[in-house]
C-alpha cells in the first residue's frame, strides 16, 4: 500500500483490521509483519531557511534530496546517518522519516550527539488514524508528551511520521584524519579516549583492527584544522603518524560509516554499545571473526559465524548488543534488540497501548509477535 497523502495515511490506519509493516525507503531490513504501509509516497521539503539552520520535509523525502538541498547552502546533516543498502543488500532510497524512526546515525554521534537531537518537531499518524502534532523549528517548543524524542528510535511501532522538522549545520571549510598505526585494541582505545579529553574538537575517533589503523578526526576552517592536528600529534606522541587530507578522509570516514569492511563478506553483523573502556574486552570474549572500533570504543562492530549468539557469549554488560544482519530464523531465535529490563518493557507496552491501542504498528520489529 503505498501512500501519497497524510489524508491517506489516516484513513488507511483507521480502517485497518490486521497488522501493518510501517517503512519509508525499506533500506533497514526492519519490516514488521502485516501488510505493508509505505509512506515513500510522501515527499518534499515544505519548508527550508538557512539562515535559521532549520528544514522541514515529509516523512518519505529521500535523504539524498536532503542532502543536494543542504550543499547548495553549505550546509549538513552533522549527524552523518548511516546507509545500510551495501551491509544489508538492500535496495530503495533512505528516507528522511526512516531515519529518525530509526535514530540513525554515525561516528560524528560523539562530537554532535544522536540524531533524535536533531530533531525539533514531528507531524505524526497514530493508531487510531488522528495526526498529532508536537515541537516545532526551535528546540523549547514541547508540550506535554516530548514526542519528538519519543518517536525517534520508536521504529514505526508508534505511529506514521509524515512530516518532520530538523535542524541543520554549517558544512566546515575542511577536514583531516590522523592515522596512527600499530596499536592494539587496548592502546588503540586508550589513545582514541585521551584525544577526546583534548580541547581539539576531535569529531570521529575509531580503531581498525584489521588495518592495524586508528583514527582521528578534525574539522573546522583549514588553518584550524591544521593547528589542532599538530597539537594532537604532540599529544599522541612516540605513536607512528600520517594524515588522510579532505577528500581521503572523507571517503574513509564513509567506509566506517556504513560497515564497509563487511559489504559483500558472508557471516552476521552485530553492533554493541558499551563504555569505551569495556571494548577491548568485551571484543576479545566475543568470538567475532572481525571487528572494528567507533565512537572512541563505545561502539563496536562485529561480523560472527552465521546463528552465532554474542549476547551469551558476552554475558551481562553495562551496554546493549542489537543484531544488524542474519537470516529470518536467527532473528527470530535472538531478536534484533537487546531484551528490555522488566520495568523499561512495561513503559514500553503502556506507551504502544496508548498510542497504538489496536496494536497494529510493527509487530515483531522491536519484541516478539
Amino acid at each position: 500500500m503505498k501512500i501519497s497523502s497524510e489524508t491517506e495515511v489516516c484513513e488507511a490506519i483507521a480502517g485497518a483490521k490486521a497488522p501493518l509493516s510501517v517503512c519509508g525507503g525499506g533500506t533497514r531490513g526492519l519490516a514488521g509483519a502485516g501488510k505493508v504501509l509505505s509512506v515513500a509516497g510522501l515527499t518534499g521539503i515544505t519548508l527550508y531557511e538557512p539562515g535559521a539552520l532549520t528544514m522541514v520535509a515529509q516523512g518519505g523525502t529521500p535523504v539524498a534530496a536532503i542532502e543536494q538541498a543542504l550543499a547548495r547552502e553549505n550546509q549538513r546533516l552533522a549527524f552523518e546517518p548511516m546507509d545500510h543498502r551495501g551491509l544489508l543488500a538492500t535496495k530503495g532510497e533512505p528516507t528522511i522519516g526512516g531515519i529518525f524512526a530509526a535514530n540513525v546515525g554515525g561516528p560524528r554521534r560523539l562530537a554532535v550527539g544522536a540524531a533524535r537531537d536533531f530533531l525539533l518537531g514531528v507531524r505524526f499518524v497514530d493508531g487510531q488514524g488522528a495526526v498529532i502534532k508536537n515541537g516545532g523549528r526551535v528546540m523549547k517548543n514541547v508540550t506535554g508528551y516530548d514526542l519528538v524524542k519519543l518517536m525517534a528510535g520508536s521504529f514505526g511501532t508508534l505511529g506514521v511520521l509524515t512530516e518532520v522538522s530538523l535542524k541543520v549545520l554549517p558544512r566546515p571549510e575542511t577536514e583531516a584524519t590522523l592515522v596512527l598505526s600499530g596499536l592494539d585494541d587496548m592502546r588503540a582505545v586508550a589513545a582514541l579516549c585521551r584525544a577526546m579529553g583534548s580541547p581539539f574538537e576531535v569529531t570521529g575517533a575509531a580503531h581498525d583492527p584489521a588495518a592495524g589503523e586508528s583514527y582521528l578526526r578534525l574539522e573546522g576552517f583549514e588553518a584550524s584544522v591544521s593547528y589542532r592536528m599538530g597539537r594532537l600529534k604532540d599529544l599522541l606522541g612516540g605513536t607512528d603518524v600520517h594524515v588522510l587530507q579532505s577528500d581521503a578522509s572523507a571517503r574513509k570516514w564513509v567506509a566506517l560509516r556504513d560497515a564497509e569492511a563487511f559489504h559483500g563478506v558472508s557471516g552476521d553483523v552485530w553492533r554493541v554499545s558499551c563504555k569505551p573502556s569495556a571494548g577491548p574486552e568485551l571484543a576479545a570474549r566475543s568470538g567475532a571473526e572481525a571487528h572494528y572500533f567507533d565512537w572512541s570504543g563505545g561502539l563496536i562492530w562485529l561480523r560472527v559465524p552465521p546463528g552465532h549468539d554474542l549476547r551469551g557469549r558476552l554475558g551481562v554488560f553495562g551496554g546493549h548488543a542489537t543484531l544488524v544482519r542474519a537470516d529470518e530464523a536467527t532473528k527470530a531465535r535472538l531478536g534484533r534488540f537487546q531484551p528490555e529490563l522488566p520495568g523499561v518493557a512495561r513503559l514500553s507496552a503502556g506507551l504502544r497501548a496508548r498510542f497504538d491501542p489496536k496494536g497494529i504498528f510493527n509487530p515483531g520489529v522491536m519484541e516478539a509477535v
